[in-house]
Parts: structure tokens; C-alpha cells; sequence
């Protein structure tokens, strides 16, 4: 291990825990400064997380992707990104609040595991590999954004049928803003999981010499792209939207968590090697 790996990492933790709590003192308060702050945290904590994996990339001499600390460590960072993207652009302090526990999680996750570096497996030595890995970054981070999105309309929606709701129910986006961040988050992130199927599919070829083996993996990535293709045509097509936009958003996140972790923790398959 890199020696500025183990310390960075625990750095990028705390950053990101502290832009949670102002966020939620945001929330609380409504105070301006308490969210620059937390978006300035945001990013800190991205750029120190950014040093630590490239470190650790250094150090094992190839991308850091190959089990599942180095996966859990690259997925918070992919959901940071969307994230930071999602704040940027459209200022939806709330969305750290529902968001940043998500990536918490998978860094404190991470942290339990082993985090000795070793050597890749047959399987994984393949630049496909990195196309692979990258589309999944995106794809899952943007998603994970969308399902907290989708969390916060179905509170807001709950909250505006009390007779008297809560003041900082204000500092929440309308429904009509969320619905749309919602769909354009899920419509950004949809073509990355698409080729998450193709460029693993390809991987698959170089690596067993089929496309296509109904992996659990495989099969429940496909899943994945189903219900997510399903989502988008029901919002083309059948105008579909609202509350039950949000509950799908909720419920795609929940399925592409199964895909990513419970699939191989679960049900094993090819794709075992992620649990080392």
C-alpha cells in the first residue's frame, strides 16, 4: 500500500462526513454559508479521495479496480462526482443529505476489508476491464444520486399533505424540479449502463471465449438495464411521473445495489472475485 493511501482515505471519510452534518445544518437553518461550506467540503473531500485512489493506482501498478474494497473505494468516489455534478449545476442542497449516507456507507464498508493489494487474476488483466469498471462508475454513482432524489420527492410530496407542515420543508426542491433532476440523472446515467453490458460482454469473450454465460451477474445487470430502459419509456411514452416516477427511481437504486453487491456476496458466480 502507498503510504499516502491509508491516510487519505481516512482524510476523505471525515471531509465527506463533515460536508454531511453541514448539510444538515443547512437544512435545519437555512443558512447560506453552511451550504457553500458543505459543497466546498464536497469537493475536498472528492479531491483528497481522488489522491488516495490514485495512490493506491500507483502502488499496485494498474487501475484501482480489482476486488471489492478497491470497487466499494471507486464507487463512493463515482457517486461523489455525480453528486458534486448535481450541486453545481442545479443547487439541490438537500440532495447531500440523502446522498452523502450512501457513500459514507461504502466507505465505511471498505474500511473493514482487506486492503492489501494483490495480484490481478487472469480474468481481470484486460483493458476492457477499465472501459468496464469506468461505464459502472458513472452509471451507479448517477443512479445512486437519482434513487436519493427520488427520496426526497417522496418526503416532500408526504410532508406537503400535512395541514401544517414543517418550515424547512421550504428548503426542500419542489416536486416539479426533483421529477425533472430525476429523470435527466436516470436519462444521463442509462447509456453508461448500457455499456456496462456491451464492454462486459466483450471482457467476457476475451476472458472465457463467450459473450454471454447467464452469470447471476450478467443476468441481473441485464435486469438492471430492463428497468431502467422500462423507467424511461413509461416517462416517454405514457407520461409517466410524479410519485411513482420517484418510487421507481427508490426501487432502480435498490436493484442496481442488489446487482452490485448482493449478486456476488449472495449468489456468486464469475464475477466472485469481487468479494476478495
Amino acid at each position: 500500500m502507498h503510504p499516502l493511501e491509508g491516510p487519505t482515505f481516512q482524510i476523505a471519510f471525515l471531509i465527506y462526513l463533515i460536508s454531511l452534518v453541514l448539510y444538515g445544518v443547512h437544512m435545519s437553518t437555512g443558512s447560506r454559508l453552511t451550504e457553500r461550506l458543505a459543497l466546498a467540503a464536497l469537493a475536498s473531500g472528492l479531491a483528497v479521495q481522488t489522491l488516495s485512489l490514485t495512490a493506491r493506482g500507483v502502488a499496485a501498478g494498474r487501475a484501482p479496480f480489482s476486488n471489492l474494497y478497491e470497487s466499494l473505494a471507486i464507487f463512493a468516489w463515482g457517486t461523489a462526482v455525480c453528486l458534486l455534478v448535481v450541486q453545481l449545476n442545479r443547487r439541490t442542497p438537500a440532495a447531500g443529505v440523502v446522498v452523502l449516507p450512501i457513500l459514507l456507507s461504502a466507505l465505511g464498508y471498505a474500511s473493514t476489508l482487506d486492503a492489501r493489494i494483490e495480484p490481478l487474476m487472469p480474468a481481470l488483466r484486460s483493458p476492457w476491464m477499465v472501459y468496464h469498471v469506468a461505464a459502472a462508475i458513472l452509471a451507479y454513482g448517477a443512479f445512486a444520486v437519482a434513487g436519493g432524489l427520488g427520496l426526497l420527492y417522496i418526503l416532500r410530496h408526504s410532508l406537503e399533505t400535512k395541514p401544517t407542515p414543517p418550515s424547512w420543508m421550504e428548503r426542500l426542491p419542489a416536486l416539479d424540479f426533483l421529477d425533472r433532476l430525476i429523470y435527466s440523472t436516470i436519462a444521463f446515467a442509462f447509456p453508461f449502463m448500457v455499456l456496462v453490458l456491451i464492454t462486459g460482454a466483450i471482457w467476457a469473450q476475451k476472458a472465457w471465449g463467450t459473450y454471454w454465460q447467464w452469470d447471476p451477474k450478467e443476468t441481473w445487470a441485464l435486469i438492471t438495464t430492463l428497468f431502467y430502459s422500462g423507467y424511461l419509456h413509461a416517462r416517454q411514452f405514457t407520461r409517466w411521473r410524479g410519485l411513482p416516477s420517484a418510487w421507481m427511481a427508490v426501487i432502480g437504486f435498490l436493484v442496481v445495489l442488489f446487482t452490485y453487491l448482493g449478486v456476488n456476496l449472495l449468489l456468486g458466480g464469475l464475477h466472485s472475485y469481487a468479494t476478495s
